[in-house]
């Protein structure tokens, strides 16, 4: 057998090439199918649904507080840095035990005893048990004060064993339907309950 020479190769390939364009010719693009007729309406495709909100819990103002979510959280850790923990207590107004709250103490408990020690309360209070809780405290002394969030019930200064830069001691700030307390009238301010 001979070695194929040069236009054996090249007419090898051109014949390889042409067989392959003719193919391909041949092959072409597929017909769209026709479409047949039915009596079969067509189904409308449904939009995708919009997602849905996830639900929120009921406000918080609907839950009770506890020591660590009645003040803020920076307050907390703070208190909390500065070797504090809490006890919770029941909430009195002068002689009124109101059922619905509670009084936190921070204080080194562990520690000597001393006056190193703050104190926060709320709780909700019909219209009724508040009047008459102010005119309790007011017949002991105490001192009524209008204010744009409501009215303060401040211990006398001739009682009070601590006071704020404004001179004021323990003070009680009654709202529509609830009450605070602070050890100190700016106090109150650390109170976030209920939380909006």
């Amino acid at each position: 057998m001979t070695p194929p020479t040069r236009f054996h190769l090249g007419a090898l390939v051109a014949a390889a090439m042409t067989a392959t364009l003719l193919l391909t010719g041949c092959a072409g693009s597929p017909e769209p199918a026709t479409p047949q007729a039915t009596d079969i309406a067509p189904t409308p495709t449904e939009a995708a649904p919009e997602p849905s909100a996830t639900p929120t819990a009921e406000p918080a103002s609907d839950e009770d507080p506890s020591c660590e979510t009645l003040i803020a959280e920076s307050v907390v850790a703070d208190f909390e840095s500065q070797g504090l923990t809490s006890q919770a207590e029941p909430l009195y107004i002068g002689s009124l035990e109101v059922t619905d709250g509670m009084q936190c103490v921070w204080a080194d408990f562990e520690g000597p005893a001393g006056d190193h020690g703050q104190m926060f309360g709320w709780a909700r209070i019909s219209g009724s048990d508040a009047a008459d809780a102010q005119a309790e405290l007011i017949d002991q002394g105490w001192l009524r004060e209008e204010g744009p969030e409501g009215v303060y019930i401040t211990e006398s200064p001739d009682t009070t064993i601590s006071t704020d830069e404004e001179g004021y001691g323990m003070t009680y700030l009654f709202g529509d339907g609830w009450v605070k307390l602070a050890d100190t009238k700016q106090g109150l301010l650390l109170i976030e309950w209920p939380k909006a």
